[in-house]
């Protein structure tokens, strides 16, 4: 069972995101609605996955992966990015601080799947 962890402010999307990933056979996850309900959650369960806006308050989702990087505990735990953020320098930065993929925001489920399912190696 592979278990992700939703972090986006805005509940349309999480539900969004989690129905885009019920398609995947033994997949569960968890949400969070912001960085800091995040920070909290991670330590409650083991993640194989953290898929995580970048514009949230308190804090934002380029901060939460530099803080799960820099965490010898969560270090190993692969991130992806959906964001509504196009820019060059966003994505430079999110994948800098380590986060394996990018998406853009409006997505296309089988597009956040088939990134899921790589990212996994399922």
């Amino acid at each position: 069972m592979k278990n992700i962890l939703v972090v986006e402010d805005s509940s349309t999307t999480r539900s969004m995101i989690r129905a885009a990933l019920e398609e995947i056979e033994d997949f569960s996850s968890v949400e969070a609605g912001t960085g800091f309900e995040a920070l909290k959650t991670l330590p409650t369960q083991n993640f194989d996955l953290i898929i995580t806006d970048i514009n949230m308050p308190d804090i934002n989702g380029l901060e939460l992966i530099s803080f799960v990087k820099n965490h010898p505990s969560y270090k190993d735990i692969p991130l992806l990015i959906v964001s509504t953020e196009r820019s060059e320098e966003d994505m430079r930065r999110g994948m800098e601080l380590g986060a394996s993929g990018y998406i853009t925001k409006p997505f296309r489920p089988e597009n956040l799947r088939e990134i899921v399912k790589k990212t996994l190696g399922i």
